[in-house]
């Protein structure tokens, strides 16, 4: 049975450095066997389908491999569809209210507990807000990514150790879910 995923690749493509042609990553995941490749935008989303493998083999063989040909290690968190429906569905936020620029998803590479983030105080950074889902983290930020405070306090490396730790807008949340769509 084949099942259709998406890879996040972390921190690619951004101000200049770290390199990865979109369609130089599409030839290297056919090259892994992969079917159905296609990418979406210059920032690290590539759909997929595959018979063999689950989430994390799958993420490994591809982050081994974009190692080996870019030479450079990057984060990679595979998903599938239903995950990123079910990601979707449960935005505690309303997204068909909001504009695409305030609400973002931090997809982790595992889960993830509110253990974690207790030290930062949610009621100083109002209207700003954040909560946890499945491997998830939603963030409301009304004047966008850029001008978050509470962004910033969220994408701590000691907050975020141990985890591959990627942000996507809603619009390509959305966008990651139509690519995986059977």
């Amino acid at each position: 049975m084949t099942t259709t995923y998406a890879a996040l690749l972390r921190g690619i493509n951004v101000g200049g450095s770290r390199k990865v042609p979109m369609a130089e990553l599409r030839t290297l995941l056919e090259g892994l066997g992969l079917a159905d490749v296609r990418t979406h935008l210059q920032s690290g989303q590539a759909a997929f389908s595959s018979a063999h493998g689950d989430e994390d083999s799958l993420a490994a063989e591809v982050t081994a491999a974009i190692e080996k040909h870019f030479g450079f290690a990057v984060g990679v968190i595979v998903r599938d569809h239903a995950y990123l429906k079910a990601v979707a569905d449960a935005c505690p936020f309303p997204a068909a209210e909001l504009e695409a620029k305030q609400l973002h998803i931090t997809y982790f590479s595992t889960p993830v507990d509110a253990e974690r983030y207790a030290g930062i105080d949610q009621a100083a950074h109002l209207p700003e807000e954040f909560r946890l889902g499945d491997r998830v983290l939603y963030l409301y930020a009304p004047e966008g990514l850029g001008r978050s405070k509470l962004a910033e306090q969220l994408s701590r490396p000691r907050l975020n150790k141990g985890l591959i730790a990627t942000t996507r807008n809603w619009n390509t949340v959305v966008k990651l879910v139509e690519m995986t769509r059977a």
